[in-house]
């Protein structure tokens, strides 16, 4: 399958057992239901569906500041029998349009300082490391700001491939 046969909308209130499945299959201290119910209206909370199917999520929120708001990715996952059909590019990509037409200017993100995949998708849309955050995840691994310029991402001639991999 690729991305052709997919679907990127608004998660909705019924999207949520999938999204804590997937959340559950990719991450080793996942996010509780609750936390996906709090940010459902979010203008970025999206899933990708395929054939009825939930297969991806990602959900990032915008916080005005002074003229010049400032997006947050909190968390983004592609089930992983889904993996490597550029889905989280997808889920990404339309999560960072969204966020721009909101008036967002600045996204920023954090991500596991060892997960190359997913610092490997963010550095290919144009995410720059700003800072590290020591000891961020509870496991103790330390985690990489990074951060992307909306009106510079919009304006780059297309990105490279991506293999739509988990990350947050």
């Amino acid at each position: 399958m690729s991305v052709a046969h997919l679907t990127v909308r608004q998660a909705e209130r019924a999207d949520l057992l999938a999204v804590v499945r997937i959340e559950r299959a990719c991450f080793s201290d996942p996010w509780p239901h609750d936390a996906f119910e709090r940010l459902l209206d979010e203008p970025a909370f999206l899933v990708a569906e395929r054939e009825g199917a939930v297969v991806g999520f990602v959900v990032a929120d915008r916080t005005p500041n002074h003229g010049r708001d400032i997006g947050h990715v909190k968390d983004l996952a592609v089930h992983p029998d889904a993996r490597g059909e550029g889905i989280g590019r997808t889920l990404l990509r339309s999560a960072l349009a969204r966020l721009r037409a909101t008036g967002v200017a600045v996204v920023r993100l954090e991500v596991r300082e060892g997960n190359d995949p997913a610092r490997s998708l963010y550095a290919d849309e144009g995410f720059e490391p700003v800072r590290r955050v020591g000891g961020y995840y509870r496991d103790g691994e330390d985690a990489l700001v990074l951060v992307v310029d909306l009106a510079a991402w919009a304006g780059r001639a297309g990105s490279g491939g991506g293999d739509g991999v988990e990350s947050r």
